[in-house]
């Protein structure tokens, strides 16, 4: 096993273009919490009004890259997206909720939970059957999850709801997400170029019934210019963080991905008491390393299993 992993380790980074790559998505994911928060805590921005501008500009982008020929653009029928793009504009709305309600650990760890969540779905749902050791790995994540948020200093139950809601929108997108590529025979990017224009026409039906249009916290209102060039920012780099993770997944593998997300779990929670002093009790340390601890040996056991199948499938005669 340890000399599969370094020669993984020695593939990987043998190919500066992959390094290149995790490290756009590295400092996209870990600055788009940062920024999202910080517009939240300093300059009150309308979330779902953020999260539009997210969706007009990843758009933008893709657009901009199917000009330049980075992908090609594959035509679908709008019935066949219109739940993805619902569930697409519920989970970046009800994540940004839970940021914007929680500290940056309790938003974090929650977001662990989407993996035990998509198991159930897809157990329940897809009769997709999981090992005893996968299933096993999801008391830690859960316990952790249970024991930060019981001894967050700073909890609050509307940030649990939302979280909450953010965790089984998200879970259900990304089993969607995939069940929909294999269906309509498409890439990430080709699904993300109708969906977001899709979600950004619902969401701006959605936007005047919920936020303020003009006067003060209002997307029209009186913003500084520097509020403005943040919201611009944290725009442009949500599109990054979607481009790079499609990018590292055609150029990787998901295991690769999600050990990446590892990494940036632990910075990401690090930030947050460094910039935002958000308070942490021993209690909810270990929790964090409970949760921490989960999700390492969900991925070992992952890729154990992934590695024991490619090599049944090579001694086939």
């Amino acid at each position: 096993m340890s000399s599969a992993m370094a020669t993984r380790l020695s593939d990987l980074f043998g190919n500066s273009r992959i390094i290149a790559g995790l490290l756009v998505n590295l400092l996209s994911s870990i600055c788009i919490v940062f920024i999202n928060k910080w517009i939240y805590v300093h300059y009150g921005f309308p979330n779902m009004t953020l999260t539009l501008i997210h969706f007009v500009v990843t758009w933008l982008g893709l657009f901009t890259c199917q000009k330049m020929d980075i992908f090609s653009p594959k035509s679908l029928r709008p019935s066949k997206i219109i739940l993805l793009a619902l569930s697409f504009c519920g989970f970046v709305v009800f994540t940004n909720l839970s940021l914007q309600s929680n500290t940056i650990g309790t938003y974090q760890l929650a977001k662990t939970m989407t993996t035990p969540v998509i198991i159930v779905i897809q157990t329940m749902y897809y009769r997709k059957t999981f090992s005893t050791k996968i299933k096993l790995t999801l008391v830690p994540i859960t316990l952790g999850v249970i024991l930060n948020s019981y001894y967050d200093v700073k909890f609050n139950l509307l940030g649990m709801i939302f979280a909450t809601l953010g965790v089984f929108v998200t879970s259900l997108y990304q089993v969607w997400v995939g069940a929909k590529q294999h269906e309509l025979q498409v890439n990430s990017m080709q699904l993300l170029y109708y969906q977001a224009p899709m979600s950004s026409a619902f969401l701006l039906v959605l936007v005047p019934f919920f936020e303020p249009l003009t006067g003060e916290g209002g997307i029209f209102g009186p913003w500084s210019f520097q509020a403005l060039g943040m919201v611009l920012l944290s725009g442009v780099i949500a599109f990054l963080v979607n481009l790079s993770i499609y990018w590292i997944i055609g150029n990787t593998s998901p295991v690769t991905y999600n050990m990446f997300g590892h990494f940036k779990f632990c910075i990401t929670l690090l930030g947050g008491y460094v910039l935002f002093q958000d308070p942490l009790s021993l209690n909810q340390g270990l929790g964090i390393l409970c949760t921490l601890s989960g999700i390492l040996a969900y991925t070992h056991f992952k890729l154990a299993e992934q590695e024991e199948g490619k090599s049944k499938l090579t001694q086939r005669p």
